[in-house]
């Protein structure tokens, strides 16, 4: 029935279907054997023929009896096998969209004039704009975001949108998994969304969004998978680029400061060198990059408001403002030995360290002071992620085994001083919280691939063990408000094992792609055994995620593809801590390790229509989420202090419709439109927030429209100059307490080829018109929460970058 009402709602928006780039590159081998013997041919004459029976290409089978012919593009062919004192034959076949390999098999040849029967062979191919599960976008093609970080380049791209606290979400979701270059990371969070802030986008060549993963990848993530792809040269000999960016943010001030505080940052300036180097050979290839991101920022510039049913009032203001330097590095080497075995050693590095200088007033309704607190917080993150993978290729094309083996190691070292001057009593207290965690992750994964004649099999394992030790301590100045009974030790361990298959079919108009995954996951959370709140625990699972699509080809420029899967998002080691942070000391966050996992269902339709100069591509999609993993804000002992601790909510739903139209206007104008628009749906729900103590909170069934909307022109203005304007609108959404308002930006860049094409300079604008403000309202049982965050989004960045 929802299949249905799908399929219903994407027809009556969208009158066109979808087409698809053709393949330029396909590659078909065979073995010729003697018919009666066996015995394998060489030098066999191999001719492929178009539908007009005129010669393409050709070649002859080697010492083995094996060929092979690449550059075919999608279409109708036909391959003639001839051998002296042998009768010729002639196989018609089809070059599709799934594969880029086609495995003709075994073709036999007949000392007679006797012919054979005619072999009709299919080859598709995986491809970005066929099969509607991946869309692939360039960073350097995004000219308003040039200069920024990872996370600043994604909030321009079609379905994404970024909250306050940096979390990315994909058609409404947050539960979205983070890939570097295909693999899990501990710079990320282990596949969660910590640190994107942290990687500048000029060491990034693509981004992928993978709304509709299949069986291969990792079952977390029910939004889907965002993989980020760091930049790697393929050029023969000596080739490169290196960078400069300059910026300065915080131009205009959005809210004036309450009284008695330090000053907003303003004028926050950005530095950005990057070089990247690249030296093949035959048997090798080096590749090194490096980037620096050296910035000041107001990370948090928001201004709360809490109402209480017994009439009190609070109103403060959390500024923190951040100086902060990142260093990547990225270096490895690609090893051929022979043709048929390739190695790849590679390490990144990654060193990230902030001081951050907090103030938090507390006002009553009045404007009376009523408390003062200040802090200074120092974080050091370093990041070692080390990989070697082997590839082996047999002798027929695209028939392969792949296995890597990773290790991520991360450590943090958190030091927190704060001052809390009280106004009534008037006192000041001093107090020092310290964390140490040292994160180690070992990743084996095997992957097997063999083309077939009519599609290909893959089949696969994941290994990986996790250990991930915290220590947090306390150290209790005068007048402390530190819970003693909230520090000590605690360690996340995680082992995950998964083998999944997938068999890939197609027909002429038909496509066929399912998968299954299965995956055992044992969680524990350790904690130490003199806390006061929480104990040990832990979960586990062994579940089968099923992975379909079937795809309909229902001209040579249009198709249209139904998806299913089922997917789960495991709670993070953050979302389990037990240590509060004291950043907000009137708003306490706290994880929750007896969390459990969420699993997620969805199912999807979509069409793409292409025609000279653009396209349409349309998505309806329905989601079916159990255990929704969020944050609930309870109070503490009647007092007006509040705790935020991570839940698990019942149940949620989202059903929505995707749109995406790219049109070239005219010669100098390129227009891609993006819209969004779902209903997001919460269950009833109750959950007790064990700390302080046990408090209940309870929430009605909610739902809401909601989306948002993209509009992105680029324009060439002058020679070799191009202007990139970017709209974003985002609607009021729901959370399982409260809401989240509307909130828009406009961002803009120009981009000037220098130097006959090797020079590049750039200067760009985000949020030209400072109106990024991100708004929410929480309800809970005895207050009321209305948040405004002013924090800083308007920059200007100019640069250059060099090729050699």
């Amino acid at each position: 029935m929802i299949l249905r009402r799908l399929i219903t709602l994407v027809i009556c928006t969208t009158a066109f279907l979808s087409t698809f780039a053709q393949i330029s590159n396909a590659v078909i081998s065979g073995v010729v054997r003697h018919e009666q013997t066996k015995e394998l041919l060489p030098y066999v004459n191999i001719v492929v023929t178009d539908s007009d029976d005129s010669f393409l290409t050709g070649t002859i089978t080697n010492e083995k009896g094996i060929f092979t012919i690449e550059g075919l593009s999608t279409g109708d062919f036909s391959l003639k096998v001839s051998f002296m004192g042998f009768a010729e034959q002639t196989i018609p076949f089809h070059v599709g969209r799934l594969n880029n390999f086609l495995n003709l098999g075994n073709i036999s040849l007949v000392e007679s004039a006797t012919q054979l029967d005619e072999l009709t062979v299919t080859a598709t191919r995986m491809e970005v704009a066929s099969a509607m599960d991946k869309k692939t976008f360039a960073i350097e093609d995004n000219i308003s975001q040039q200069g920024g970080s990872v996370l600043q380049v994604m909030q321009n791209l079609p379905g994404v949108t970024i909250d306050r606290d940096g979390k990315i979400f994909l058609r409404g979701s947050d539960k979205v998994t983070i890939l570097i270059d295909g693999k899990q990371t501990a710079i990320t969070g282990m596949g969660s969304q910590s640190g994107l802030d942290n990687i500048p986008a000029s060491a990034i060549g693509t981004v992928e969004i993978i709304n509709n993963p299949s069986a291969k990848y990792d079952a977390s993530g029910m939004a889907g998978i965002i993989n980020i792809v760091f930049k790697k040269d393929q050029e023969f000999g000596w080739n490169g680029k290196a960078g400069i960016t300059l910026g300065v943010g915080a131009l205009a001030e959005k809210e004036p400061n309450m009284a008695g505080i330090r000053k907003q940052y303003s004028y926050t300036q950005k530095v950005n060198p990057s070089f990247s180097a690249n030296y093949k050979q035959e048997k090798t290839n080096f590749f090194v990059q490096a980037d620096m991101l050296y910035h000041h920022q107001m990370m948090k510039n928001e201004f709360t408001l809490r109402t209480y049913e017994n009439g009190d009032v609070v109103n403060q203001q959390f500024l923190e403002n951040r100086k902060q330097p990142i260093y990547n590095i990225k270096a490895g080497v690609d090893y051929n030995p022979n043709k048929r075995n390739t190695f790849t050693f590679s390490a990144l590095f990654n060193y990230r360290e902030y001081t951050d200088l907090g103030d938090i007033p507390y006002d009553d309704m009045d404007g009376n002071r009523l408390r003062l607190w200040q802090y200074y917080e120092n974080e050091v993150n370093q990041t070692l992620f080390a990989t070697v993978t082997h590839k082996h290729s047999f002798n027929q094309p695209g028939h392969s085994l792949t296995s890597s083996f990773n290790y991520s190691f991360r450590r943090k070292d958190e030091i927190f001083n704060f001052t809390n001057q009280l106004y009534n009593p008037d006192k000041t207290g001093t107090d020092t919280t310290g964390l140490v965690a040292d994160e180690h992750i070992f990743d084996l994964t095997v992957d097997y691939s063999k083309p077939l004649k009519t599609g290909r099999l893959e089949v696969g394992t994941k290994q990986r063990a996790r250990n991930f030790p915290n220590d947090i301590y306390f150290k209790p100045g005068t007048n402390s408000i530190l819970d003693p009974g909230l520090s000590g030790s605690a360690e996340y361990r995680e082992w995950l094992s998964a083998v999944y298959g997938t068999y890939i079919y197609e027909h002429k108009k038909f496509e066929l792609e399912a998968g299954l995954r299965v995956e055992y996951a044992n969680v524990d959370y350790l904690v130490d055994p003199n806390h006061t709140v929480y104990e040990s625990t832990g979960f586990d699972y062994i579940d089968p995620f099923p992975s379909v699509r079937a795809t309909w080809l229902m001209s040579d420029n249009s198709r249209m593809s139904v998806f299913y899967n089922r997917r789960v998002d495991r709670p993070e080691e953050k979302q389990l801590r037990t240590f509060p942070s004291y950043a907000s000391p009137e708003i306490l966050a706290m994880g929750n390790p007896n969390l459990q996992p969420q699993f997620t269902q969805s199912v999807e339709l979509g069409f793409r229509q292409s025609w000279n100069g653009g396209y349409l591509y349309t998505a309806a999609y329905h989601r079916m989420s159990t255990d929704i993993l969020t944050k609930i804000i309870t109070e503490v002992n009647g007092s007006n202090l509040l705790a935020e601790v991570d839940q698990n909510a019942d149940k949620g739903q989202y059903t929505g419709i995707e749109l995406v139209l790219n049109q070239q206007l005219g010669s100098k104008i390129r227009l891609n439109a993006n819209g969004n628009v779902y209903r997001n749906s919460i269950g009833a729900f109750s959950i007790v927030n064990a700390y302080p103590n046990n408090v209940s909170f309870s929430a009605e069934k909610q739902s809401i429209v909601a989306g948002n909307a993209k509009l992105n022109i680029i324009a060439k203005v002058l020679k070799d100059t191009e202007f990139q304007i970017t709209g974003i609108y985002l609607a009021p959404d729901i959370i399982p307490q409260g809401k989240i308002l509307a909130r828009y930006s406009i961002d803009a860049g120009l981009t000037k080829t220098i130097q006959n094409g090797k020079g590049e300079i750039f200067i760009n604008a985000s949020d030209i018109l400072n109106t990024l403000v991100m708004r929410y309202e929480i309800e809970g049982e005895t207050f009321n929460l209305v948040s405004d965050d002013y924090y800083e989004t308007q920059v200007i960045r100019v640069g250059y970058q060099y090729r050699f």
